[in-house]
């Protein structure tokens, strides 16, 4: 089976490159694409209390018959729970839905800096980590002024920063950031939810190694060095997004995916969500 390369994150945790996303996907749902996911050989997935469906996340984790300390899962606080004492409760409450006696990476899902409390939750998640009940803390969707804030003001440097990213939106000058701070790059939406397949650039490219435009996306995404959390449903997909380990981007491939920047979201701003 391939092995998917790892990260090694600040604070020594090491987290799978290529993992698997489960956005928009039901609870009841979620089971058989995750046992799909993990027979395929990835090892990380990645869920959120928002996307409902922790519980079947668990339930597959537990039916996959891969021991516990070989996957990594990842979970995030939801908007609602932002502040010191609501983030203890909702992560209790993450945990009982997963069913899991650890989370390896817990996330800050949005920033949400007009309502000012993402420092306070940054300090609770500092407290899970310190109670050993969480390996990694991380944030997702921060941009430059809220990681420098939380990095400031807290006891530790986030591990992770989530961010859209893709090659509509490269998000370079976070990148650097990141780079420069310490803090791996983990890119959701990595295929800006399907709007890229059909460039004729990548497909091109694509056509030139033999590989779908989905497969030469995220093989750019782990060149750059990015963390990689791809979604699908359906089994021939969700193996073909791991089949990406054969080949490498020439690195002037490389550049002319990255050139393909318009600095486009397909997803809400980060400074302008929950404002």
């Amino acid at each position: 089976m391939t092995t998917v390369p790892e990260v090694t994150l600040n604070n020594g945790v090491r987290i799978p490159q290529l993992g698997f996303g489960v956005w928009q996907v039901d609870d009841a749902d979620v089971v058989e694409p995750v046992r799909t996911a993990i027979e395929t050989g990835y090892r990380s997935i990645d869920t959120a209390a928002v996307y409902g469906n922790e519980r079947g996340v668990g339930e597959a984790v537990r039916q996959s018959g891969v021991a516990r300390d070989e996957l990594f899962v990842t979970s995030k606080l939801w908007n609602d729970d932002h502040g010191y004492d609501s983030t203890l409760r909702a992560f209790d409450a993450t945990m009982e839905r997963l069913g899991l006696d650890h989370l390896d990476l817990y996330l800050i899902h949005w920033p949400l800096p007009a309502h000012d409390t993402y420092v306070d939750t940054w300090k609770a998640f500092e407290r899970l980590y310190a109670e050993g009940r969480v390996r990694a803390i991380g944030v997702s969707n921060f941009q430059p002024a809220h990681l420098k804030r939380v990095m400031a003001e807290g006891g530790i440097a986030p591990t992770v920063n989530q961010i859209e990213l893709h090659p509509s939106l490269v998000q370079a000058e976070l990148r650097a950031f990141h780079a420069e701070h310490g803090i791996a790059t983990e890119a959701w939406s990595p295929l800006g939810q399907g709007n890229l397949l059909g460039d004729p650039a990548i497909g091109a490219i694509a056509e030139a190694y033999g590989k779908t435009p989905a497969q030469v996306i995220l093989r750019w995404h782990l060149q750059l060095g990015n963390v990689v959390i791809p979604k699908s449903v359906t089994p021939e997909r969700i193996r073909s997004n791991f089949d990406v380990f054969d080949f490498e981007l020439a690195s002037g491939d490389v550049d002319a995916i990255t050139a393909l920047n318009a600095d486009k979201r397909f997803g809400p701003d980060p400074d302008q969500l929950g404002g």
